[in-house]
């Protein structure tokens, strides 16, 4: 969507051979406010006109003639064009298309795509660790601006649900456990079992031997195999979903591992047909020696498919079943390669759909304590970390407003959001350290920051009470400080685009922040209450458009906004 003063500054310039798509990509924000609301680098131009940017930009300064609204002044500076714009102009729109949309301000009309989004993929009867994190959180947040941006949106749970660990579960729960205990303490009791079988496996192989015989009957759908292992994922799911719940993380599909095991002959027999199966050493990979890359393993020398052979499978299921206009998969940066790989296979085997397929790596998130090992049982369980994060905004909040009412589910949504936020705030690709006293300080770049600014809109609002725009003199948002306000209002709809461009939600997450200082600073600069009633309406307009992206930036994050704190 392009704003009506970027249309206008493109309609102004014309150059022979340029398109006014290419002018307008090339419109952008100074970073010195001082310099003008808008620029146009005039560069690029340079080998068309065979001229200097410095003349260029002189010679269409001097073709514009008289400026119109939106349109204020233009000026050429060392081969940049820096336009000033009409604020009144831009209030009134700004703040009057805020007010009539509400929540739905920079949502798109319905594109017919549809996008795959593949994360948080947990493991069945391992326990949801704070590794889970960033996929889960990332995943979540490209969901909702996906569909806000018009996409049909597909959520999907890969669940990690096959393989010999299965076996060794069944074998630990048959020595060590039982339905009783297992039903009274979930998913605690399998992870002790399973940390308890890789400590004895190591003093008796046989057990090695026993896991392996209980997972090819799983297999082979062996009814007793069966009953366990499905009593395994439903203890897993029914335990996940609480986490899932306080994340506000849903999806629509959990379809995990399993369910492509009658699904991957089809696709060995296409890379069969296309000649692109080669034996070594009793295995069949894909030779992509001539890309750089180490073999594709698709079959094991023991007949057993691997993970390659499922993602393919997945994929092939995927764009039938619904068409994917793109297909994500928010893993981290370590399967950068495995990723790769098979992207490279389904190019091989001639789909046009394989430029689709994006992986969106992330880095790791880690306590100050360091790395986990779930064999060795040292796990830090992500509904620990939620739990510590909520017990701290509860302390913050008896300190700082200890009458306040509903404490306690005003400190969940504090502490959750903290967590989210901490996990988005950064470029995905960076490892976090985890810091509860970082992640939790009211007056930094954090989650708790925003929501305590969203908490003072409602103050003020609360205060003021009903609001008639027809009353409002909009020259009382003509400063600086409302200026700067409003210029990041009508920047929200460009930040969702910008995330889904880079598949970045931290650009959202980092705009929240940038907005709640300026307003702030409007907020200590400029009365609202005690002023006449033309001022007042209009700086209460303000304060409440301000209030309706915060809310609608943070849900789309997936994090909750107190009323009050």
């Amino acid at each position: 969507m392009v704003n009506e003063k970027v249309l206008a500054i493109a309609k102004l310039i014309k150059i022979t051979g340029v398109s006014q798509q290419e002018i307008i990509d090339s419109i952008a924000i100074p970073s010195d406010a001082k310099m003008g609301d808008y620029c146009l680098p005039c560069f690029k131009f340079s080998k068309i006109l065979r001229k200097s940017p410095v003349a260029i930009a002189n010679e269409l300064v001097e073709s514009f003639g008289e400026l119109t609204t939106p349109l204020v002044s233009a000026n050429a500076v060392n081969g940049y064009i820096n336009f000033v714009t009409d604020k009144l102009f831009t209030a009134k729109k700004v703040l009057g298309e805020i007010i009539e949309k509400g929540k739905e301000y920079g949502n798109r009309q319905s594109n017919g795509k549809t996008i795959c989004i593949d994360y948080s993929s947990i493991n069945i009867a391992k326990p949801f660790h704070i590794g889970h994190l960033c996929t889960t959180v990332i995943g979540g947040s490209l969901y909702r601006i996906y569909k806000k941006l018009g996409y049909n949106c597909v959520g999907i749970n890969h669940l990690g649900d096959w393989g010999t660990q299965f076996g060794k579960l069944i074998v630990a729960f048959k020595k060590w456990c039982s339905l009783e205990e297992l039903n009274e303490k979930g998913m605690k009791a399998l992870t002790e079992i399973y940390v308890k079988y890789h400590q004895e496996s190591q003093k008796d192989e046989s057990l090695d031997a026993q896991a392996r015989e209980w997972f090819k009957k799983i297999e082979e759908n062996d009814s007793e195999a069966m009953e366990l292992f499905n009593i395994f994922k439903d203890v897993t799911i029914k335990e996940v979903q609480k986490t899932y719940k306080r994340l506000n993380i849903t999806f629509d599909s959990y379809n995990g591992e399993s369910f492509y095991n009658d699904k991957m002959q089809p696709v060995i027999d296409k890379l069969q047909q296309k000649n692109l199966l080669t034996e070594s050493e009793g295995a069949k990979i894909v030779d992509l020696s001539d890309y750089d890359m180490p073999p594709c393993l698709i079959v094991k020398a023991d007949g057993a498919t691997l993970y390659a052979t499922r993602d393919l499978a997945a994929a092939y299921y995927r764009k039938e079943a619904y068409d994917f206009d793109k297909c994500l998969y928010v893993v981290a940066y370590q399967q950068n390669l495995h990723f790769r790989q098979w992207f490279k296979v389904i190019e091989l085997l001639g789909e046009s759909w394989h430029d689709s397929l994006v992986h969106v790596p992330f880095g790791m998130v880690s306590l100050e304590d360091g790395a986990m090992s779930t064999r060795k049982g040292k796990v830090v369980l992500l509904e620990d970390v939620l739990n510590k994060a909520v017990e701290k905004s509860l302390a913050i909040i008896e300190s700082k407003n200890p009458d306040l009412q509903n404490k306690e589910d005003v400190a969940e949504k504090v502490g959750v959001g903290a967590v989210i936020f901490s996990a988005l705030y950064n470029n995905r690709i960076k490892d976090i350290v985890f810091s509860y006293d970082k992640v939790l300080n009211f007056d930094g770049e954090t989650g708790p920051y925003v929501q305590y600014t969203n908490a003072r809109c409602n103050s003020v609002l609360e205060k003021v009470g009903e609001i008639d725009i027809t009353k409002a003199n909009f020259d009382a948002v003509n400063n600086q400080e409302c200026n700067a306000v409003i210029a990041l209002l009508e920047l929200f709809p460009k930040v969702l685009g910008d995330c889904l461009e880079k598949y970045e939600p931290c650009y959202l997450s980092r705009y929240l922040v940038n907005l709640c200082q300026e307003f702030n600073r409007f907020y200590f600069a400029h009365r609202i209450l005690n002023e006449e009633e033309g001022v007042k309406t209009a700086r209460a307009i303000l304060v409440k458009c301000t209030k309706t992206v915060i809310e609608e930036g943070l849900s789309l994050l997936g994090i909750s906004a107190p009323k009050k704190m």
